[in-house]
């Protein structure tokens, strides 16, 4: 009895620094033509935001500039030298780029003999390595369970650790390193694993079933995810037009206007680490302006995913020094 109040306690105090809904409100950053994707931030507090062919860098003022030109980027996280992990399912690869947004090769492009198919969404573990998505081609109508989700060790080797999966999405790992996230879009869900000591994952698990679209809303998928430091996990919600807040239990404790209908992914920054930016577009997600908005949310401290700053140069063959999850532990990701 006493452990189950000492429990409900804890859970209670974190509840309360989550600010009541009617007290955020989406305030826009910055607009670009099309729907937009991939925030992340770097050691100087410059986001970077995907959209079309380009990726956009944000400085802290709000003044925006094209940084890089590719093909389709996507999820996108920054290591510890300062070089960039972008999917771009348009070159069936997880690119790396520098820090001027030069490309520097290719960190995934195949698994087991076979090319990847259209990698999504990414994220980085405490060993040097990294997990990513590739659903495949979007194809609601058929919504083919044949998504997997793959680990790229720190030896720069790529693995399947599961599939089957209907267009996995969003991907997070949780602070202590045991557990993955994944939202599995055309279910509507978010997916758990508990993490082995080699990288791969055991079986699956439904961490949260999500609310379906009402009146207004033009879809119900979950995309983007976020932690924040108590482990509460903050899921763009596609077509709703929400960040949508699950406890570390999987109960749905917030609901956040997005700003954009078509909401994309999620990130915390800021000085504080208490905003969280949002991307995605204001309407239909091929049909209208895409857009970076921010919600302040005092009293809550995001996750720091972003790995200490090495100090190092990075280099164009194997053997860079990667990054560390929540930890300071280096790491090496090879190129191809």
């Amino acid at each position: 009895m006493r452990v189950a109040l000492y429990l409900l306690t804890v859970l209670s105090t974190i509840l309360l620094n989550l600010p009541r809904e009617k007290e955020v409100k989406p305030v826009e950053v910055v607009r670009v033509p099309d729907f937009c994707e991939g925030i992340v931030f770097d050691h100087d507090g410059d986001a970077y935001i995907s959209h079309g062919k380009f990726i956009s860098r944000i400085r802290p003022d709000g003044k925006a500039s094209v940084w890089a030109e590719g093909g389709a980027p996507n999820g996108h996280k920054v290591l510890a030298d300062g070089t960039h992990l972008v999917c771009d399912p348009s070159q069936h690869a997880v690119l790396r780029l520098d820090a001027t947004g030069k490309l520097l090769g290719k960190a995934s492009a195949e698994c087991d003999g076979r090319p990847l198919r259209e990698p999504n969404d990414l994220t980085l573990d405490a060993k040097g390595g990294f997990y990513f998505t590739d659903p495949g081609p979007y194809d609601p109508e058929k919504a083919a369970a044949d998504g997997t989700v793959h680990y790229v060790d720190p030896q720069g080797k790529t693995h399947v650790v599961t599939q089957g999966l209907a267009y996995p999405n969003g991907i997070v790992i949780r602070p202590d390193g045991k557990t993955l996230l994944v939202g599995e879009s055309l279910k509507n869900r978010i997916l758990s694993y508990e993490i082995g000591s080699d990288g791969k994952v055991g079986p699956m698990m439904i961490f949260a079933n999500l609310p379906v679209k009402q009146g207004e809303q033009i879809d119900n998928q979950p995309d983007g995810m976020c932690l924040d430091a108590e482990g509460n996990l903050y899921v763009a919600h596609f077509g709703m037009g929400q960040v949508q807040v699950l406890d570390r239990q999987g109960k749905l404790v917030r609901r956040y206007s997005a700003g954009n209908l078509s909401v994309s992914n999620v990130a915390f920054g800021g000085p504080g680490m208490d905003q969280l930016y949002l991307t995605g577009s204001i309407g239909i997600w091929d049909k209208t302006e895409g857009a970076l908005f921010r919600l302040d949310l005092t009293g809550v401290r995001g996750l720091t995913i972003l790995p200490k700053k090495s100090g190092l140069i990075a280099a164009t063959k194997p053997g860079i020094v990667g990054h560390s999850h929540s930890a300071e532990v280096s790491g090496k990701i090879h190129l191809e």
